[in-house]
């Protein structure tokens, strides 16, 4: 196992730990604490190994059994995107090595099928939410996301900066966060990945008010995230109302699309106006 994967599942046990309290666990709290969270002896206790062995475990010490792994991740009462995740660093579930940089837009198949959807904006991300490709829904809404700088075109990026089109979300907090939570439990895996990196610095520089946010080592996969968005256009409804979701193509396994569903039938409505009238 490599020494940043054992870092890696260290610190996602250490972050696991710290948001866990004693009467999670059916324990009395134990008195004053220095910090938030259970002792690294209660989460031995619980999962039956020593302390010493827990604590080299959470210092990327040593490698140990997919019973262990199980074990802890019970006692930390891990959800199954979690625990999932920390078995994948380390090393009991297969995790496709992330693709390189500067894929030109995906497969073709994978582009044919979201220009074909008129009025639902899309988008082909790779596994860093890197943006690769729009269509013709998507351009119209929100504006071409080839006209952003390489480093910058990034679902994250575009949405933590605000999306350069006339029509901004409301309240983008809780799709950034659904987002950037999906986002670490693809590249948790490729701790020195660059670019995973570079998009992590990019955003503390954008949102320096969220760093607990870009610090944090929560992982889930992306849920289905409604918004609304104002429509600056002034025709139309004075809201938009969306749905977020993040697809998979069978063919094409390392790209995900991100479609943009009306939520109401006046959203719907105007996406056909907006197809129609191009």
């Amino acid at each position: 196992m490599d020494v940043s994967l054992r870092r890696e599942l260290g610190a996602h046990l250490r972050a696991a730990r710290a948001v866990v309290t004693p009467q999670d666990v059916g324990l009395s709290g134990g008195g004053r604490r220095r910090a938030p969270g259970l002792r690294r002896e209660e989460v031995a206790a619980l999962a039956g190994v020593s302390v010493a062995w827990y604590t080299w475990l959470e210092q990327g010490r040593v490698t140990t059994s997919r019973q262990v792994v199980d074990a802890v991740c019970r006692a930390l009462r891990m959800g199954p995107d979690a625990h999932r995740h920390a078995l994948s660093l380390a090393g009991f579930l297969p995790t496709a090595p992330l693709a390189g940089q500067g894929r030109a837009a995906g497969s073709p198949e994978s582009r044919k099928l979201i220009d074909s959807w008129r009025t639902t904006p899309s988008l082909l991300l790779d596994e860093r939410l890197d943006i690769m490709a729009g269509n013709a829904a998507h351009h119209r809404l929100w504006g071409d996301p080839g006209d952003l700088p390489d480093e910058r075109r990034n679902l994250l990026l575009w949405l933590a900066s605000g999306p350069p089109g006339a029509n901004p979300v409301a309240d983008p907090e809780p799709l950034l966060r659904g987002l950037y939570e999906h986002f670490r439990t693809a590249v948790g895996h490729a701790p020195d990945d660059r670019r995973a990196l570079d998009i992590i610095r990019l955003l503390h520089q954008e949102r320096p008010d969220a760093a607990h946010w870009w610090q944090c080592r929560a992982v889930a996969s992306f849920r289905p995230t409604t918004v609304e968005a104002t429509n600056a256009a002034g025709t139309g409804p004075g809201t938009l109302t969306l749905t977020f979701s993040l697809l998979r193509p069978v063919a094409d396994a390392d790209v995900l699309l991100l479609t943009q569903t009306p939520d109401d039938s006046a959203t719907a409505e105007l996406l056909e106006r907006l197809a129609t009238a191009h």
